[in-house]
């Protein structure tokens, strides 16, 4: 098997909608054209937390692998969060996608497990269904330690060295675990590609890994990759630099009351970037208000990231 690619930067794109609430395939497919034209990025993954996937229909969400396929033509893999309760329903999610044209999975713990726990071998038997069935190579999602689907290390040992395992992604937000875990995972499979989620504070994970995998790839695509590559060349001051610029942004976007703010502020960047029209969600997301979505355009003002059709025309 020749594994994905995936040193440098994986956007979770956000989903289009009509102003009226269905999928929007033409601002999909402009959004999908337009992060794969960035050089640097290196898979689209979709379908998960920021693109509103679990609000999304079955035939829906098969229709939009079907419009990224199709928008990239080929240039980077995309990959479908797999979210589906029970590891019957998460196999059978996963051979569709791969139908659909997806290359990957990025395979979501059961989510009664966010509040229950899990039974040791239970995630492992999980990816082995997903990849059997589908064939889709899959991505290790490490949750946050705070909850009860983050996998201690034994876990992730497990499911790192599985065949069809090609990456993880790492959100663990806690850097205890952080410094100790990562080693161990690249010690036992060092062809895992580790990537980073931690959207709200990248600096401190970003000397120890391949590439990202955030939502936050959808806004600043541009500036990601550079600190993506400052990592990579342990250049400290130069990561410092691009970190400190995008803390305006950062803190309009992610440092919010909830973390499920984040999506509804991603689309109201990639309006001021001039990507989207509008910023309509689905329910049970909610509307920030106006005062927050000037905080926002505030922000890229502040962090100077322009729009997407200034920048084009200055080239």
């Amino acid at each position: 098997m020749q594994s994905m690619d995936m040193r440098g930067l994986s956007p979770a794109p956000v989903t289009a909608f009509t102003r009226d609430g269905e999928v929007d395939h033409k601002a999909n497919a402009k959004l999908a054209k337009w992060l794969v034209s960035v050089e640097g990025v290196k898979s689209l993954v979709i379908l998960g937390h920021a693109g509103e996937g679990t609000f999304l229909t079955e035939e829906e969400r098969l229709a939009l692998i079907h419009t990224y396929v199709e928008a990239v033509d080929g240039a980077v893999p995309i990959i479908a969060g797999i979210t589906g309760e029970g590891t019957k329903v998460a196999a059978e999610e996963a051979r569709k996608c791969k139908a659909a044209g997806a290359t990957g999975a990025l395979v979501y713990p059961n989510h009664g497990w966010l509040r229950f726990g899990f039974q040791k071998g239970a995630p492992q038997d999980r990816y082995k269904a997903i990849w059997q069935e589908s064939g889709l190579q899959c991505i290790l999602f490490q949750y946050p330690d705070a909850t009860k689907a983050s996998y201690d290390l034994d876990t992730q040992l497990a499911i790192a060295t599985q065949e069809g395992v090609v990456a993880t992604k790492n959100g663990v937000r806690n850097m205890k675990r952080w410094y100790v875990e990562i080693p161990e995972l690249k010690k036992a499979n060092p062809k895992l590609q580790v990537l980073s989620c931690h959207d709200e504070w990248l600096l401190p994970t970003m000397f120890d890994v391949d590439g990202l995998l955030v939502g936050y790839g959808n806004i600043a695509p541009e500036l990601l990759i550079d600190l993506i590559k400052a990592g990579k060349a342990q250049d400290y001051p130069e990561a410092r630099k691009i970190f400190e610029r995008l803390l305006p942004v950062t803190r309009a976007v992610y440092h919010r009351g909830s973390h499920m703010e984040g999506t509804v502020a991603l689309k109201l960047g990639l309006v001021h970037r001039g990507i989207l029209d509008h910023a309509t969600i689905r329910e049970p997301l909610k509307n920030l208000g106006e005062k927050a979505e000037a905080e926002i355009f505030a922000a890229f003002d502040a962090a100077d990231i322009g729009r997407v059709d200034q920048l084009l025309a200055a080239e």
